[in-house]
């Protein structure tokens, strides 16, 4: 089936981008090309190619990918291998890097890796560039229907990336910190509850450690349901973290310490009290920069009353992260955590992925 342009789009969407490409651009459309859910294949007829491509990008928001079919070939690595090396003799230089994506629709005797592997090792035998799977400046998009593979060129900024060279990397500041949580008490069903959510946040975050500190005697039967519900939200994220990322996951560690001995032990160190008695962050933006230069930062959470005010007096700040708000306690840290983050990023004091060296 030949075409032009192979447009990618949400699934059960598919009719209707084709739908808006026919009637704004003026092309052939066909959605679901072989029954294959998410694409539609685009036939250019009186108009230039790029351009077609330029007027879906601006009019079509269905579309999320919008790739240009510089080539066709059969559903064979050694055949899309070919056609692949030849297309990008004309847009790869050795300074270039970049990757192969591949999917795959239908029954074949390979797989999506042995189509990568094998247009990789071809196009870096006619251009000498170097392959980067995670940033790279051009990426070549195989696109197979059961017997035909489009083939695609596009710069390698079409993808989304999460990390990319440039981005601010939030997971070595939040490696420093340790939320020094007090408990909430009550109704059990509440209290446990209001663990899942708490859990759920701080390893959301990924944070050093979790410390839960009360600040006197309490129900130890109302702690243990808090607790319990705290290994179960951490677990939960934690979890679909493993199933999801592309990386190790810290799972955050829980502890539980007096708040008093907690600040007489740490008196010395880098606390931060949230309370609605603090100072907004815009006014202590160069401080907090400070502190965060060191290894560890403790930030400590009140639940249903704040943290004793007493305990301002060690504390490096006492920050008021939402000037007129007072925060509900299951809200509290993710909410506190974003906020240091988007003020340390304003300040631009966050680190930051490093540009990919080019070889020499």
């Amino acid at each position: 089936m030949k075409a032009d342009i192979l447009v990618k789009t949400p699934r059960r969407l598919e009719d209707i981008a084709a739908s808006r490409i026919e009637e704004i651009c003026g092309l052939r459309a066909l959605p679901k090309p072989y029954g294959f859910l998410g694409v539609v294949l685009v036939r250019c007829e009186g108009i230039d190619k790029d351009e077609a491509v330029r007027r879906i990008l601006n009019e079509v928001p269905e579309a999320e990918k919008v790739l240009p079919i510089h080539g066709m070939a059969k559903a064979d690595p050694n055949e899309i291998a070919k056609v692949s090396a030849d297309i990008a003799r004309h847009f790869i230089s050795k300074d270039t890097s970049f990757a192969v994506r591949t999917v795959r629709r239908g029954i074949h005797s390979f797989t999506s890796i042995d189509v990568n592997v094998r247009v990789g090792s071809e196009v870096q035998r006619v251009t000498g560039a170097d392959v980067d799977l995670t940033t790279p400046d051009k990426v070549i998009w195989v696109e197979i229907m059961h017997d035909v593979a489009y083939i695609s060129l596009t710069d390698g900024g079409l993808e989304w990336k999460k990390v990319r060279p440039g981005k601010s990397y939030v997971l070595p500041l939040l490696r420093k910190i340790s939320i020094v949580q007090m408990p909430y008490l009550g109704p059990l069903d509440a209290v446990r509850a209001m663990g899942i959510r708490i859990g759920r946040a701080v390893q959301t975050f990924e944070v050093k450690e979790l410390i839960i500190a009360p600040k006197e005697r309490i129900p130890a039967f109302e702690l243990k349901e808090f607790l319990k519900g705290i290994f179960e939200g951490i677990n939960s994220r934690y979890d679909i973290q493993k199933r999801s990322y592309g990386r190790a996951v810290h799972k955050v560690p829980v502890f539980v310490q007096d708040l008093y001995q907690f600040v007489r032990e740490k008196a010395h160190e880098n606390i931060i009290v949230t309370s609605t008695r603090g100072v907004p962050l815009s006014q202590v933006s160069d401080v907090l920069v400070e502190i965060f230069k060191d290894d560890r930062v403790f930030v400590l959470i009140g639940a249903r009353e704040g943290i004793p005010t007493g305990i301002f007096r060690f504390a490096k700040l006492v920050l008021d992260v939402a000037p007129g708000i007072t925060l509900p306690t299951d809200h509290a840290a993710s909410s506190v955590l974003i906020a240091l983050i988007s003020a340390l990023e304003q300040a631009k004091a966050l680190p930051v992925m490093p540009k990919r060296r080019k070889r020499d």
